[in-house]
């Protein structure tokens, strides 16, 4: 770990105790905001950022759909003043009039936001604001446009530089394994005792990275097995009775589950990071780790399977790889990236697609979404950027040569 996450890893043991604001200020939440941004000091400043956090929390989503409106339309761009800024520095390039510049094109609500970030935890609720914004505000554009604001903040504090890789195991406090038993995005945590199985047996790790302002949140956590060779079958790894591996003769780390936590901090990314980080901790850890892999679900494998008229049910094992290498890497988003999500994800952070398992998850969440077909993304230290710059460039999606073969065979099934 850096210097810098070391200072910064000692935030967690700091706890602020906020004050809840002053709920007993009736004055309307847009006048709370306006004198925000007016305020000059910082006493005063703090209290009316404490009375709006305070408010705001006491809101139905009817009212706080109205506030989201008033950031939108009434906190927002003057076209005029950006116009005259930008005359005045076509004019002339001087310090004064790029400082105007950057002055107009900023919304007043950026600063508001800001300004309430200086309340103790804000950030948490901050993020949960955001939250509520992408729940409530779906196909409105003037708050799609105040969320690309909370996400250009989000993007500058939720900088990598801050955030702290911390191992989860069974000695982690209660409370925080209980959100990673909620969090649990991909294989569903049943009980403690499945908890137990995944975080203290010594071929099992569990690593989620952290924001020092919010020390009890995981941002995002990833599920680690250690084992000999690449496996093709995520029950096989979960299984209650299964022989535990010493991890100095283990040769591979699986990635076999990634989940992010705030649904406030959607699209702001993690992945890259938190592979990377535990990648190179695992392999100053255990030097005899070699291969570094995910057993991944193919999460729209169904749903593609049905637009192309093809029943997965009734396709053997052989032929539903074959359909699954051919969707991972030729089915396309409109964005000229994978189709399917989880694929964005890895081939976006450098992985390549490598090897592909039919009958490999058999539970119900698994066959309904990926028609039990689970997919090995490798992450090969020495190729990983050549595989992100090529896939970011041109779409150019990495696969092994087992998995090209496969896409082939289901392409002339489909002509």
């Amino acid at each position: 770990m850096t210097l810098l996450a070391d200072l910064l890893s000692t935030v967690f043991e700091r706890r602020f105790a906020a004050r809840g604001g002053d709920r007993t200020d009736t004055r309307p939440l847009p006048q709370l905001c306006a004198e925000l941004i007016s305020a000059r000091g910082e006493v005063s400043g703090l209290a009316l950022a404490q009375s709006i956090l305070a408010r705001y929390a006491t809101l139905d989503d009817g009212a706080k759909l109205e506030f989201f409106r008033h950031l939108a339309h009434q906190m927002t761009l003057d076209p005029a003043e950006v116009r005259d800024a930008l005359d005045a520095y076509e004019t002339g390039q001087t310090k004064a009039s790029y400082r105007a510049v950057m002055r107009a094109a900023e919304p007043p609500r950026q600063e508001l936001i800001r300004r309430l970030n200086q309340v103790p935890n804000a950030t948490a609720i901050l993020v949960g604001l955001r939250a509520d914004l992408l729940r409530l505000g779906r196909g409105d554009e003037a708050l799609m446009a105040l969320d690309l604001d909370l996400r250009h903040l989000f993007a500058s504090w939720f900088n990598r530089g801050f955030l702290v890789l911390r191992p989860i195991n069974w000695a982690t406090p209660a409370s925080l394994l209980e959100k990673i038993i909620a969090y649990e995005a991909v294989h569903a945590i049943d009980s403690w005792e499945d908890l137990r199985r995944r975080v203290e047996p010594p071929d099992r790790r569990c690593f989620a990275l952290f924001h020092p302002a919010m020390p009890d949140e995981p941002l995002i956590f990833v599920e680690v097995a250690l084992s000999r060779g690449i496996p093709g079958s995520v029950q096989g790894l979960l299984a209650e009775q299964r022989s535990i591996l010493p991890p100095s003769k283990a040769d591979t780390a699986v990635f076999y589950s990634i989940s992010n936590c705030q649904a406030g901090l959607a699209g702001i990314s993690f992945g890259n990071s938190l592979i990377k980080q535990v990648v190179t901790d695992l392999s100053i850890e255990w030097p005899g780790l070699k291969t570094f892999v995910t057993l991944s679900p193919i999460p729209g494998l169904r749903d593609w399977l049905s637009s192309e008229g093809i029943d997965p049910d009734a396709a053997d094992e052989a032929h539903l790889r074959a359909l699954a290498a051919r969707y991972l890497t030729q089915a396309r988003h409109s964005s000229g990236r994978a189709l399917d999500p989880v694929a964005r994800f890895h081939l976006g952070n450098g992985a390549s697609v490598h090897r592909i398992h039919a009958n490999a998850d058999t539970s119900p969440k698994g066959r309904a979404r990926s028609a039990g077909v689970m997919v090995n993304y490798l992450y090969d230290p020495v190729k990983i950027s050549q595989n992100h710059e090529r896939y970011a460039a041109q779409g150019e999606i990495a696969m092994s040569a087992d998995v090209r073969s496969l896409a082939a065979a289901a392409e002339k099934t489909l002509a």
